[in-house]
């Protein structure tokens, strides 16, 4: 019998272990729900990190994704604390595209304190661009490697100082993205290991929430996550745009 490998529909790229549950876990709940596969796929392992193994983050990151239901989950082997926008890496990606064929990809936001994440985002469009060139050999069997562009790609801003270009609205998940986000115990517990770098266990629950508030007030809903898109967005019927204004 042939294999088949996986497909989803929605795939969240982010640098490390717990980027996605604290940026976008919220909608990949939501997403599920409504039906749609979703995957989620981690550049490293987090061997360079304050806190943690990469073992114990794997781990971790497998109870996060059953708590946020996500189809298909894994991590590649990029350097941690140097993810580096490369030919080589842009193939590694594009390898998986190939094989997931999502028709939207969720990346993180092209600015930001991290060199990883901001790396991350250009690194990702890049990759999803080569995905799509014909002429471009991945590695792996060629019925899983044939060339693959997503349709979407959006950017989740949670940690950026700019106007979302939408939100989606999180409200009735966000209990449970708050449980996959504390899966992480090796980087949420307390502990005297980069106790001046992390947030407090104690603040985690209130700072998400807060920060989640803040977004859902934006669009009139409690808890919300934003978004932001390259491209303009497009209105068929004018009645039926979302939001009020007054």
């Amino acid at each position: 019998m042939q294999e088949r490998l996986p497909t989803v529909d929605i795939l969240a790229i982010a640098a490390h272990r717990d980027d996605v549950e604290q940026t976008c876990g919220g909608t990949l709940l939501k997403m599920a729900a409504l039906g749609w596969r979703t995957g989620i796929l981690d550049l490293t392992q987090g061997e360079s990190g304050t806190r943690g193994s990469a073992p114990e983050r794997a781990a971790e990151a497998e109870a996060a994704a059953k708590l946020l239901n996500a189809s298909w989950r894994e991590a590649l082997d990029l350097p941690d604390g140097c993810v580096e926008n490369t030919w080589e890496n842009r193939l590694k990606i594009a390898t998986v595209l190939r094989r997931l064929r999502p028709r939207v990809v969720i990346l993180p936001y092209w600015e930001g304190r991290h060199p990883d994440h901001y790396t991350t985002a250009t690194l990702g469009y890049e990759s999803c661009f080569v995905s799509g060139l014909a002429r471009v050999t991945t590695p792996g069997k060629a019925e899983f490697a044939a060339p693959h562009r997503p349709y979407k790609i959006l950017y989740a801003s949670l940690y950026s100082d700019v106007r979302p270009s939408f939100v989606v609205n999180i409200t009735a998940y966000i209990e449970q993205r708050h449980a996959a986000l504390m899966a992480y115990r090796s980087q949420y517990s307390e502990q005297a290991a980069g106790a001046g770098l992390f947030v407090p266990e104690d603040d985690v629950r209130e700072r998400n929430f807060a920060m989640a508030r803040t977004y859902g007030l934006m669009a009139g809903v409690r808890y919300a996550e934003p978004f932001v898109q390259k491209e303009i967005g497009l209105a068929e019927d004018l009645m039926m745009l979302p939001v009020q204004s007054i």
